[in-house]
């Protein structure tokens, strides 16, 4: 089974307006809300809810723009804080969840920052109760060496997401859901590297990738 590049970038854009529907339903909410209330107090909460809605939007946004997209505006080398804004960004919008930041670097290559992002997003998924995500990445002998790392009361790890991570392409389509993880595995494979996953235990799940810096 073959996944071509419209189908891969369809399975993008789904995941996309997947996690932008919430935030956008409640932007419409508020509105409607806001247009039929009179008290000052509750508009004010309106408001409130509004903002709250707007700036979720914008952050997946972002975080989408340099997970999935061509990163437009970045040469080869992309400036390591705007993954690190787009991630903490991320992790804040996730209840009880914390991000540990152990990268020194100041760029990276671009292909190194997606991998990255992407790893961060399904370390991120699988905390579900909370928990602590870690990143760490470094540039080593021409190779960049990546290691995300979920720690909490509870982590899931989809079997088939964990598939894809290692194996790309098998029996089973690549779905939205796990469209995430064929990305890393196509980066990482076109760049002469490999993922390392580990199974969940003790509340810690490991995710690496290494791969070529050039």
């Amino acid at each position: 089974m073959t996944v071509s590049p419209v189908e891969l970038a369809s399975l993008m854009c789904s995941r996309l307006c997947h996690d932008l529907l919430s935030p956008v339903g409640a932007l419409n909410n508020g509105l409607e809300l806001l247009a039929d209330e009179t008290d000052p107090a509750m508009r004010e909460r309106c408001m409130e809810l509004l903002a709250d809605s707007a700036r979720t939007s914008a952050n997946k946004l972002k975080f989408f723009r340099l997970a999935f997209g061509a990163a437009g505006g970045f040469g080869e080398q992309v400036d390591v804080r705007e993954a690190r804004q787009a991630i903490e960004a991320l992790v804040a919008e996730g209840k009880g969840k914390t991000l540990a930041w152990l990268v020194e670097a100041e760029t990276l290559p671009k292909a190194a920052v997606k991998t990255l992002l992407n790893l961060a997003l399904i370390g991120a998924d699988s905390l579900v109760r909370g928990g602590t995500l870690s990143i760490g990445a470094e540039e080593n002998g021409g190779q960049v060496e990546i290691v995300v790392q979920g720690e909490g009361p509870r982590v899931l790890l989809d079997a088939e997401i964990r598939r894809t991570l290692t194996e790309g392409e098998g029996d089973t389509a690549v779905s939205a859901r796990t469209a995430a993880s064929f990305m890393v595995h196509s980066i990482v494979a076109e760049r002469g590297g490999s993922v390392q996953v580990s199974l969940p235990a003790d509340g810690i799940v490991i995710l690496g990738a290494t791969l070529n810096a050039s």
